[in-house]
């Protein structure tokens, strides 16, 4: 029987691409075979999240800059590529094994998130499963939403989440408990700031955000430690 002072298992959510895997390079690979090795020109501001052409937009790395026609065309082949959210490497070469094996070893629950947007084959979500079973989680929870992460994190009642986007950290600071982490993989010169003042962590990897998980939970078995020796103690 469990003891009334054991914690629960700490609860973690990883964002998908840009932290777990490698959109970016693939997205850059269609966009040079489309228009050439030099696509500066600026984008459009989305006018709303919904519309694929936007979300599309919200996954290029900073230094690929599309037209909104550019867009359009680069978005239709990723919709007509067959299964293609299971071509993408992954960001950091074992991290799904790392997330894996540290949460086997330490019972964490794991839910991976995204806002991908559909392509031939099957489901976005059943891919994205496919691909992780296929780098080393098996039976993964994976969840696709288009709306607020603050607020799934509140509802699911998650510890932590990490995304490679400040708005999205910033989003989970501002509606849940959860720690949000960014994983920040540009220059320190273009680093958000003021991300320290809302409870925003920033490391430079998703394996350093892994760490730091790993002194999370190590702080809060140390906590569980302490109350039960009190309250052995009758000093509670």
């Amino acid at each position: 029987m469990a003891s009334q002072d054991a914690r629960p298992p700490l609860r973690v959510a990883f964002d998908m691409d840009g932290t777990v895997a490698d959109m970016a390079s693939v997205l850059k690979e269609h966009a040079t075979r489309l228009f050439g090795p030099s696509v500066t020109a600026p984008s459009p501001e989305p006018s709303s999240e919904e519309e694929p052409r936007a979300r599309l937009a919200q996954m290029m790395d900073d230094d690929l800059r599309l037209t909104s026609e550019q867009q359009s065309r680069l978005w239709d082949t990723v919709r007509q590529t067959n299964d293609f959210w299971t071509t993408l490497p992954e960001a950091e070469p074992g991290i799904v094994k790392k997330i894996a094996a540290t949460a086997r070893t330490r019972g964490w629950e794991v839910l991976f998130i995204t806002t991908r947007p559909s392509s031939a084959g099957d489901t976005t979500q059943r891919q994205t499963q496919r691909w992780l079973d296929e780098h080393g989680f098996a039976m993964p929870s994976v969840t696709i939403i288009q709306r607020s992460r603050g607020r799934l994190a509140d509802v699911l009642e998650l510890d932590a989440v990490v995304d490679d986007r400040a708005a999205n950290c910033v989003d989970v600071a501002s509606d849940s408990q959860a720690r949000p982490i960014l994983v920040w993989r540009g220059s320190k010169a273009s680093h958000p700031t003021n991300l320290s003042r809302l409870g925003i962590r920033t490391v430079t990897s998703t394996a350093r955000a892994l760490a730091m998980l790993e002194r999370m939970d190590d702080a809060r078995q140390q906590s569980t430690v302490v109350r039960t020796i009190k309250r052995v103690f009758g000093r509670d």
